[in-house]
């Protein structure tokens, strides 16, 4: 059967991956959208759109029974998941094509025997696959240690704990199981040996209805944290021929078990050898059976499509049909390619997700958009841009930037240097913990490993290039482009000079909340007139200034300071890094001030749980209450011992960004006049 109209059971970039494939194979494309997605790029890219009444996950898109109906209300075809979701629910794969739809993944009995990894080890076990024992937590002993607790469905380090003491570990137990009957409704978990400083290593498949399994090379994706992945290359580093080739092997017995069809990832952890040091040893973690989120990579290096091959095989077409050489399964890879995932998160607060609106987003040298490029350079694949919004509802991940070169080391170098000349303004991001990372020398010698960004004090590597003398100056320009934008804005004053007073007594002065790093307070002092100059910057010499651009001379060096301004936001970028900074007033509105100890929602989301009444006493890291965003649970909790005068929500209410949940009253107040208290973050279920 020739798929001719598919939809996408997926939203975002995934989807928009998904529709630039079926362009280039002359497939007509729907959409499928919950009411927050309405005019997000995705929803446009398609020939056709539904609408999924409502917004959260459980009511749009974890909906099998809508999307079916949106297919047949449509005339698709065909159905493809995406990723996350329902790619890997048996029960909707075996819906669709009860429905007489083209599934886009592997069978559902493949999937069914991959489902629970405590299954699924077994059955790689038989298969001849290498797999770490199993353990019970009931009998375990001081040799087993340390040991890892894992949900025995779902994913994603959610039902994941690691234990270092027999006592922990009933404890821990119980932990994960309640954690995986939340995220995933089965509160299975399971222990096994953990291996310290292993290496995630995952091997890409594909295979047919004909009965053969093609191997597209490994990924190396061990640079995490808190078991999310946050860099992804290909070929994987420092391992040996004879690894490499047994891991692939490996993988193609483990889909030939499962007769398996389609694009799909098989997952080791490779362990070091305590003797030698060398990566020797390979242990079976898990199945994926759907599309990665990092399959981009290994696209690059074969010079392959995955999508198209997923259509193709689910057509009934074989591999060796469409891609050269893959009968033989000896495919090699040209170059070296790296994937990061860019986050809209916080890390001065604990890598709190972000939501809001992107003012700003360009990454030079883009040579490609969801798809390889035509010779080495970028990829990227995002599904927002400029003017979007990251919502609370879905994850924060803004887009996958995706090099291609010659070399690890030109791929490495290549991708630090656009991420750090990237202009992605009006959120925070990860972007200078990903440029410090490819620029560390534990990655550039490849010896990355899981553990290593939980393990290490991630200060260094989330620093910003403008230490305060460059935040300085930045801000010095903002103010200048500022007086130059009033003096443009207003006809009465254009053809006075910005910042002309009659009779010089002070400097102007212009306040700053500085949002590169943890939110301080900069005054900057400045004259305006014919020229503009500064009271506290030695030797800067302004030599042409606009709303927009601002030319400095410092020290004998002239640099270019590009500014954008939007309401009281002003981002800065120059060489010496981007500055974000937000104007502040002159004068506070009283109706803007909230009583001391205000705690305040530090994001849009919705109340879970709330642990305590007014009247309550309370201690410093206490739990206030629960908020949930972004797949994510928020904890707030007290900033310091106290007791609660005012709880102001409820459960299942929604709340907006900087709204007062509760008042907590300390009975010596030094603090200021606002405290948002602090936010923990955990895993919460999603897709």
């Amino acid at each position: 059967m020739t798929v001719k109209k598919l939809l996408v059971a997926n939203r975002g970039e995934i989807a928009r991956r998904v529709f630039r494939t079926c362009r280039d194979l002359g497939i007509d494309t729907v959409a499928v959208h919950s009411d927050a997605d309405a005019g997000m790029p995705f929803v446009a890219d398609a020939d056709v759109a539904v609408r999924l009444p409502g917004n959260t996950p459980a009511e749009t898109y974890l909906r099998g029974d809508l999307v079916i109906a949106a297919a047949r209300s449509t005339g698709a075809d065909a159905i493809h998941p995406g990723y996350g979701f329902l790619s890997e629910n048996a029960e909707f794969a075996q819906a669709v094509i009860d429905a007489g739809l083209v599934w886009v993944g592997p069978t559902p009995s493949s999937m069914i025997a991959m489902a629970t990894k405590v299954e699924a080890k077994e059955l790689m076990d038989r298969a001849g696959v290498p797999v770490l024992r199993e353990l019970s937590p009931d009998t375990v002993t001081e040799a087993d240690l340390p040991l890892l607790v894992k949900a025995s469905s779902g994913g994603g380090g959610r039902g994941m704990r690691v234990v270092r003491s027999l006592d922990e570990v009933a404890a821990n137990v119980e932990l994960a199981s309640s954690e995986a009957a939340s995220a995933f409704g089965d509160p299975t978990v399971f222990c096994e040996p953990y291996v310290e400083q292993g290496r995630h290593v995952e091997v890409q498949i594909v295979g047919d209805t004909h009965g053969n399994v093609v191997v597209f090379g490994e990924r190396d994706c061990s640079l995490q944290r808190r078991h999310q992945k946050v860099v992804e290359e290909t070929p994987a580093p420092g391992l040996s021929d004879e690894i490499r080739a047994a891991l692939h092997d490996a993988a193609r017995k483990a889909g030939e078990a499962i007769s398996y069809v389609g694009a799909g990832t098989v997952e080791f952890l490779v362990s070091r050898s305590s003797t030698t040091g060398e990566f020797d040893r390979f242990f079976f973690l898990e199945m994926n059976t759907r599309l990665q989120v990092e399959h981009p990579v290994t696209e690059c290096v074969f010079g392959v499509d995955l999508v198209a091959l997923q259509i193709a095989v689910a057509e009934g077409q074989s591999c060796a049909q469409v891609v050269a050489g893959a009968a033989t399964s000896a495919l090699d890879p040209t170059g070296h390619s790296i994937e990061v995932r860019l986050y809209a998160e916080d890390p001065s607060a604990d890598w709190q997700p972000q939501s809001g609106t992107l003012t700003r987003f360009e990454v030079p040298g883009v040579m490609a958009e969801f798809e390889n490029p035509a010779s080495y350079g970028l990829r990227i694949d995002s599904g927002v841009g400029a003017g979007n919004e990251i919502g609370t509802f879905y994850d924060a991940m803004i887009a996958k930037v995706i090099v291609w070169a010659p070399t690890r080391e030109h791929a490495l170098r290549q991708l630090a240097g656009a991420l750090a000349k990237a202009e992605i303004h009006g959120l925070r991001t990860n972007r200078d913990l990903l440029v410090n990372l490819l620029r560390d020398p534990l990655v550039i010698a490849g010896d990355m490993h899981t553990t290593y960004l939980d393990s290490t004090d991630l200060t260094p590597l989330t620093r910003s290039p403008c230490g305060p003398d460059a935040v300085a100056v930045s801000a010095f320009v903002a103010a200048i482009a500022l007086a130059e934008q009033a003096k443009r804005d207003s006809p009465l004053h254009s053809r006075i000079p910005a910042g002309w007073r009659n009779v010089v007594s002070q400097p102007q002065l212009t306040t700053f909340a500085v949002e590169t790093g943890p939110t301080t307070t900069l005054e900057v002092r400045w004259y305006g007139g014919r020229e503009f100059t500064s009271a506290d910057l030695d030797d800067v010499t302004v030599v042409s200034a606009g709303p927009s651009l601002v030319v400095l001379l410092q020290g004998g060096l002239s640099r270019r300071f590009d500014v954008h301004v939007g309401g009281s936001q002003v981002d800065v970028e120059s060489s010496l890094g981007h500055v974000a900074l937000r104007k502040l007033p002159r004068f506070v509105d009283p109706a803007d001030q909230v009583s001391e100890g205000s705690l305040l929602a530090p994001m849009p989301g919705s109340v879970i749980s709330v642990n305590v009444a007014a009247g309550d006493a309370v201690t410093a890291g206490q739990t206030i209450l629960v908020l949930e965003a972004m797949k994510m649970q928020h904890k707030v909790t007290a900033p310091g011992d106290g007791v609660v005068t005012e709880i102001d929500v409820k459960v299942g209410q929604q709340v907006s960004a900087g709204e007062v949940l509760a008042v907590v009253s300390a009975e010596i107040s030094t603090g200021s006049t606002t405290d948002i208290g602090s936010t923990e973050s955990e895993e919460g279920a999603g897709a």
